[in-house]
Parts: structure tokens; C-alpha cells; sequence
């Protein structure tokens, strides 16, 4: 059995322009300082040179040193930004075009070329920082036809994940030459988004072995999903882990669909760790009984508290739910040694 590791913290939410937050070195003796042992890193050029860390293994073996001197370890890469690029229905274009480079916005296709060679060079960068996991979404063509009215049309699905097919098997091929498995965040807005969804993508991949899921038990509770019961289903394909909690309080007005309402308002929100409603207990006792071999990552996002006393209150929480696993079943000391001839007696045989 193992002993998940951590705790570590995604970045994505606690860069800016001042100090800690500024640059990869600061942020990263900022998350040692709170208790983190990990950080989780996003593809962006304010903490990693993705192009650099795919050609130079002097500049990964840099990054990696500078963190081990923070007294973190990276572990994982995230290209949640770029993966969503994969794949842009036309509606979220003007939307979506911000995250891409300057060059290529405007240019639908140019974008996609773009963001499918990001995601390349991300495969190559784990491979170089020794990592064997990497996060992202999938992006989204089918999503705004979620709900059937007015009727989808036959085969407008099967097309849709026919063709994130055909532009993630490259980019699986290349992160399986790297040695590195894609696990795609099931996320509210990309085509996978669910269990479902995830295994139509799957079979649409010929079942590609570096095809795996990144666990985040806050949008199943958005969308009244059995977020342990998943677990059971699908827990040889969980190879990364966000610790996000959420609450679900529907009411008279509004339900899972949120009727437009901002964040605070919505009967769906996301919470700080331990403010909501998800049983951590119970995720930690099966991932540790899974024997999932990865990290359990902060992803901070709360509709009312400071991100800073999320992440110092997040660190501890997860530290306090780590399952240190035992090396040996807790009734062996009653063993009574019996032999193969004992048993057949035992057995009547």
C-alpha cells in the first residue's frame, strides 16, 4: 500500500505582480512556508519557459534544484490553459482567444496548431523534470449542446468526440514517448466533464494507456455526482488529485443550472477546505485503500475567503487527512501459523 503524498498547492491562483507571488522561486519558499511539501505548476511564462524546459535539461535540472532549495518538489505540470485550446467550439472563441499566444489570436486554426504544440513541448518538459504525470483540460466542441433542446441531432456527439480525438491521440502519442500520463481535469465546460463523457473519450482513443483522470470531487458536487462511488469505478485511471471543496444548498429558485447568478449566489459554490461539504475522510480512506500512487494538490477557490488563509488553513488540512497506511494488517499478531495440513483439516479434506 501507499501513502499518498503531500500536501502541495496549484499556483494557478496565487500569482500576481508582488512579491511572494511574483515569480517561481518566491512562490515557491512561499508554499514551503506554509507547510506545503509540493507545487503544482502552470505552463505559464511567469513561472516556467516552456519551449526552454523542453529543449534543456540544464534548465529543468535549474527549476527542479531551485524548488528542492525552497524545500518543495514540483509535481506536476499544468497546461489547463493550452488543453482547453485543443478544442474550441466557435461560440467561445472571443472568450478563449486570450489564453493563447498573441500570434495566433484571431486564427482559430492557427490557435489550435499552437495549442496542440504546447502540449507537446508540456511532454517533453515532464519528461526532463523527471515527472510522470501531467494535468490539463480537454477542451470543449459538444459542450454547448449539453442539454438536448433543442434536439441534438444523430451523430452530432459521436462526431464531436471523433474529432477531440483526432487532436489529442497525436498529444497522447507524444506524452507516451515521454513516459508521462494526461489527466484530464473532468470539469463543467469541457467535453469531459463527467464519467460518462471521460469513457466516450476513452473509447474514442482506442483506450490510449496514457489517457487518465485528474480527481476533483468539487464538480461532481456541482453536478450531483457519487464522487466516491467514482472512485470505486474509475480509480486505475485517477493518477492526480485536487483537494477542492464545494457545497450544493438548491433551493426554491435555482438548482445545479446556478440561473446566472455570480459565485456567492449560486446554490452550487465552491468553498476553502473544510468550509463545505465534501467527506475528505472518506475520499483519503479510498484513495489510500487504491493504493493511488500521487499527490493530494490544494486547488484554491472560494467564493468568500482569502486565498492566503486558504492556502495556510489548506495546508494543514490535508497534512491532518494524509493516511500514513500500515505495512501489515492490524490482526496479525493472531495469526496461528497453521500449515497446508492443518487447513485440510480445518476443512474437512
Amino acid at each position: 500500500m501507499k501513502t499518498i503524498k503531500g500536501p502541495a498547492i496549484f499556483l494557478a491562483q496565487f500569482m500576481g505582480d508582488e512579491v511572494p507571488f511574483d515569480n517561481f522561486a518566491h512562490l515557491a519558499g512561499w508554499a514551503a512556508s506554509l507547510g506545503f511539501k509540493g507545487i503544482q505548476v502552470p505552463c505559464d511564462a511567469r513561472l516556467i519557459d516552456l519551449e526552454q524546459a523542453a529543449a534543456s535539461q540544464t534548465y529543468c535540472d535549474e527549476l527542479r534544484e531551485a524548488a528542492e532549495d525552497a524545500g518543495v518538489s514540483i509535481t506536476e505540470l499544468s497546461t489547463h490553459l493550452q488543453g482547453q485550446l485543443v478544442a474550441v467550439h466557435p461560440a467561445y472563441d472571443v472568450l478563449f482567444d486570450g489564453f493563447a499566444a498573441q500570434h495566433v489570436r484571431g486564427n482559430p486554426a492557427a490557435r489550435t496548431k499552437w495549442a496542440v504544440e504546447q502540449m507537446k513541448l508540456a511532454a517533453k518538459a515532464s519528461q526532463r523534470l523527471g515527472l510522470d504525470t501531467h494535468v490539463s483540460f480537454s477542451g470543449a466542441l459538444a459542450w454547448p449542446y449539453l442539454y438536448p433542446w433543442p434536439q441534438r441531432p444523430a451523430g452530432l456527439i459521436e462526431a464531436a468526440f471523433e474529432e477531440l480525438a483526432r487532436r489529442w491521440t497525436p498529444i497522447l502519442d507524444a506524452f507516451d514517448e515521454a513516459g508521462v500520463n494526461v489527466c484530464y481535469e473532468l470539469h463543467p465546460g469541457e467535453d469531459l466533464h463527467d464519467g460518462v463523457t471521460f469513457e466516450r473519450f476513452l473509447d474514442a482513443v482506442k483506450q490510449h494507456p496514457r489517457a487518465k483522470i485528474l480527481y476533483d470531487p468539487s464538480h461532481f458536487v456541482l453536478q450531483q455526482l457519487d464522487y466516491l462511488a467514482f472512485i470505486d469505478i474509475y480509480h486505475e485511471r485517477i493518477k492526480a488529485f485536487h483537494v477542492k471543496d464545494a457545497e450544493f444548498r438548491p433551493n426554491g429558485k435555482q438548482g445545479v443550472y446556478g440561473g446566472y447568478s455570480g459565485w456567492v449566489e449560486r446554490a452550487g459554490r465552491f468553498r476553502s477546505l473544510g468550509d463545505g461539504q465534501i467527506d475528505f475522510g472518506a475520499i483519503f480512506s479510498k484513495m489510500a485503500q487504491y493504493d493511488f500512487p500521487g499527490w493530494a494538490v490544494l486547488e484554491w477557490e472560494c467564493a468568500l475567503k482569502h486565498p492566503q488563509d486558504g492556502a495556510r488553513e489548506g495546508a494543514e488540512f490535508i497534512r491532518r487527512h494524509i493516511i500514513r497506511v500500515a505495512d501489515h494488517a492490524f490482526d496479525d499478531f493472531a495469526g496461528s501459523g497453521v500449515d497446508a495440513a492443518q487447513l485440510k483439516r480445518l476443512l474437512g479434506i
